[in-house]
Parts: C-alpha cells; structure tokens; sequence
C-alpha cells in the first residue's frame, strides 16, 4: 500500500461527505486506503457515514476502512486508534471537514518519491468560509511568519515559527514510532507536536509545494473559530505550544531556540489578548514574553515598550 489517508470525524455530519467524495476521486498511480473514525459523535454522523459505505462503489468501499466509535477518545485517542490500522508508506492526514482537490496524493507522493531526504511534505492550502464560500486567503503564503519560513525547513522552524503548514496539507513517511507522535498532555494543537515528532522521527526535512492542492474549510465549530472566541481556550492553547517547543529539547533543536520560540508565542497571546480588551492578559504575557534582550521584531519591541499605554500600542499596531 503506498498511501494511507487518515480522517478523524467528530461531529462533522454536515460535511465529512464533501471531504471523502474529494479524496476517493483523486486519480492515482498507486494504490491508497482512506481510514476515517468517527469519535462517538453526538450528531449524525454515523448514520451519514453508513449511507455513504453502502452508496460507494466496490472499489472505494474496499478502499475506504469505516471506524464507528461507541464512546469518545478525544482527538488524540482518536488518532491513535486510526494509525494502527494505517498500512501505507506514506501516510496523509485530512480532517473531516476540509477538501483536498484534484491531484493531491499524486503529486505529494511523487514529491516525497523524488526527494529521499524529505520526511514531510505540505501543500498551500485555499481558506474559505464555510457559510458563503467566500476565499479568505492562501494558509501558508498569507501565514503571518511567512517572510521567516524557507521551503525546506525543519523541526528548529516549527519552532521559532509556529504551524505554518496546514493540517490538510501535510503527507509525510511512515516510521516505526506512530504510537509516539501524540502528546496526550496536547489536546488542542494536536497537529504541532505530531509534524515536530515525524519530522524527527522520519530524519528529513519539511518540504512546502506552492500549489493550492487543498481547501481550509472555517466554520463556527472548527478548533480556531473555538479559540477565537475564548479567552480561557487561548491560555490553554499557549501552554500546549510551550509544551510542544518543551518537547523538542529531546529532538535536538537548541535550547536558545526553545526559549524563542516561547516567548514568540507568549508575545503573540499578548497580542491576541490586546485585540480582546482583556489588558491584564495582555500584560501579564507581554511582560513574559522578552528577557528584554531578545526581541521576536521590532513591532515586538515596541508593544513591550510601550505595554503600559495599551491604547496607543492599538492605534500604532492594529489600525
């Protein structure tokens, strides 16, 4: 089996069809299997997923390794169960209610093919709004740290830099530790860690094609339109980060560049929490986010400079 295409589903009736139909259309040279696990979801889901088995045709429904969870894992558990059942070499991931277009698993694969030394390739992704259709932008080349990332990056970008690759977008080698790519203490940015940990794992680099092979889908229940609304989820979201740039000490990247990469994401939690008019937040993590030294811009510079007159850091900054 060449490829392995793995799709958690959790409430995601409304949309895991559209997400399907576009990965078992994809034209291919090579064999692939698509592995999709509902989470014991609470809508209707399952009775979706079971018409659309019973509706496909011999070969997608031999493709296509249907998952019907009783009681819910949570994403990570979610995961883990899906990826004892991969058997492919390479192995993408698409949650249930993005779109991958035509032509995807080909060119990723012939990608990774001709460049031994790559352990994960992504593609840019199309964002769009769910409700109007609306295109929103491009994921990766619109990324507020682009201008930093290189087209061959690796763990130590991550990082300093943030998930500039989309969940979507990424196909990467299989290797002998999937069980090991999931921090339970991750619940919430489960894509950061597992790219850091199959980057190091697979021993290669992160590899960005600049064709719009996907379609980012933004809705009211997607994990970021939840952040954006809780003051609460987005602390929690930086204590994941953190713990993901904690966790790739043990991956060799250097501790100066650990300690960046945390106070870049703290800095940027402080500005999250300006935009919020939550100006304690902001000022707890703005203060938190420098040794006073090391500075992520110089727009990181001058918000901490001027961190005690938050009006004016908004009418420079965000205006």
């Amino acid at each position: 089996m060449k490829v392995s295409v793995v799709i958690p589903c959790y409430n995601l009736g409304q949309y895991i069809v559209e997400c399907l139909d576009s990965i078992l259309r994809q034209q291919t040279d090579f064999d692939f299997e698509v592995i999709v696990r509902d989470d014991a979801s609470s809508d209707h889901s399952q009775a979706v997923l079971g018409k659309y088995l019973a509706g496909l045709s011999k070969k997608d429904s031999t493709r296509l390794k249907l998952l019907l969870g009783t009681f819910n894992l949570g994403l990570v558990g979610n995961l883990a169960e899906i990826f004892t059942h991969c058997q492919g070499e390479y192995i993408a991931y698409l949650d249930g209610d993005d779109v991958a277009l035509p032509g995807k698993l080909q060119k990723q694969v012939d990608y990774l093919d001709r460049h031994p030394d790559c352990a994960i390739v992504y593609h840019e992704s199309e964002v769009f709004d769910s409700d109007t259709g609306n295109i929103r932008g491009a994921y990766s080349r619109d990324f507020y740290n682009a201008k930093y990332i290189p087209a061959q990056a690796h763990i130590s970008d991550l990082v300093k830099y943030g998930t500039f690759l989309q969940a979507s977008a990424v196909m990467y080698r299989r290797h002998q530790h999937l069980e090991k790519i999931l921090d339970p203490a991750i619940q919430i940015i489960v894509d950061y860690p597992m790219h850091m940990f199959n980057a190091y794992f697979a021993q290669g680099s992160i590899d960005r094609m600049d064709e719009v092979l996907g379609k980012y889908r933004v809705h009211p229940q997607s994990f970021g339109a939840q952040t954006g609304r809780s003051a609460e989820r987005r602390e929690r979201v930086l204590s994941e980060l953190c713990r993901a740039c904690d966790n790739a000490l043990s991956m060799g990247v250097a501790e100066a560049d650990v300690r960046a990469g945390k106070w870049h994401f703290t800095y940027a939690a402080a500005l999250y929490f300006l935009r919020m008019g939550e100006v304690e937040r902001f000022l707890k993590h703005i203060e938190a986010s420098t040794d006073e030294q090391w500075f992520f811009d110089e727009k990181h510079r001058l918000v901490y400079e001027h961190r005690t007159h938050p009006a004016e850091i908004i009418a420079r900054v965000f205006s």
